[in-house]
């Protein structure tokens, strides 16, 4: 029984910073890798990046030195910082969860991020 659930989405200008958040039900397994998604309108979703256990995070190179994965000081709390947006980053961004070597995958229900000026 896992949920997740996105939120701080809007609309920001080109340049601007958001700063997401992904709540999640009950703890974080220490072996738990816990990835940012996003998905443009007419686009597969791709992946932005994740956070393992000891904090260590990997980024799509679209988003590397501009985002930021990191967890909150509850456990149970993921947060996406996004830095410099630009126009091509607007898409609705899901937190996702993987537990079990991948076995099992939840998704929350996503959180609109639109940048334009």
């Amino acid at each position: 029984q896992v949920q997740l659930v996105e939120s701080g989405g809007g609309l920001v200008q080109p340049g601007g910073s958001l700063r997401l958040s992904c709540a999640v039900s009950g703890s974080i397994f220490s072996s738990d890798v816990m990835g940012w998604y996003r998905q443009a309108p007419g686009k597969q979703r791709e992946l932005v990046g994740t956070i393992r256990s000891g904090g260590i995070t990997n980024y799509a190179d679209s988003v590397k030195g501009r985002f930021t994965i990191s967890g909150g000081n509850a456990r149970n709390t993921v947060y996406l910082q996004m830095n410099s947006l630009k126009p091509e980053d607007t898409a609705v961004y899901y937190c996702n969860l993987r537990r079990n070597s991948g076995a099992y995958s939840y998704w929350g229900q996503g959180t609109q991020v639109t940048v334009s000026s």
